[in-house]
């Protein structure tokens, strides 16, 4: 079993290309070597402004629109339900993938930031994805020292794929 993204498109201000897929596919790869994950699925959804700012509310309790949002499978919330997988016929546990975690990121964001910080809108996700991969895996940038690794970690992986500044 390998890391695999599974993605969604809900918004429709820009086109998501197979070359895209592919990019972020190397991405998950490479982070997680470093990280040393070698399976798992992580289901990515690209959204517009709208609909990240209505999680980033519902969820964080954040009222405004945000770049990208990770939730981790292994977290949970006290009142969450838990979640049973039903085996189809002739499947096994070891046939179902780990799933770590969803990935939402917003397009429009992403493509303001890359004109901001002068960058290709590739480079942008990517940043995003491998950054919301981390918070997946426990990461967190609450004060310097970890946002410092943080920020090491995701340029390391970048500069493997050719996505540097």
């Amino acid at each position: 079993m390998s890391l695999s993204v599974v993605w969604n498109n809900e918004q429709e201000q820009f086109e998501i290309s197979d070359s895209l897929i592919a990019l972020l596919e190397s991405i998950l790869q490479k982070a997680g070597e470093a990280e040393g994950i070698n399976s798992g699925e992580v289901d990515l959804t690209f959204v517009d402004n709208e609909r990240i700012h209505e999680l980033n509310r519902e969820y964080r309790g954040i009222d405004r629109p945000t770049d990208v949002l990770s939730f981790a499978m292994n977290e949970s919330a006290e009142d969450e339900p838990e979640i049973i997988y039903e085996l189809e016929e002739g499947e096994t546990l070891e046939d179902v993938p780990e799933v770590l975690g969803d990935i939402i990121i917003s397009v429009p964001r992403a493509q303001e930031q890359a004109l901001e910080y002068g960058h290709s809108l590739e480079r942008e996700l990517g940043f995003l994805f491998v950054h919301g991969f981390l918070h997946l895996l426990g990461y967190d940038h609450q004060d310097e020292a970890s946002e410092a690794e943080m920020m090491s970690k995701q340029e390391h992986v970048l500069a493997q794929v050719g996505l540097t500044r």
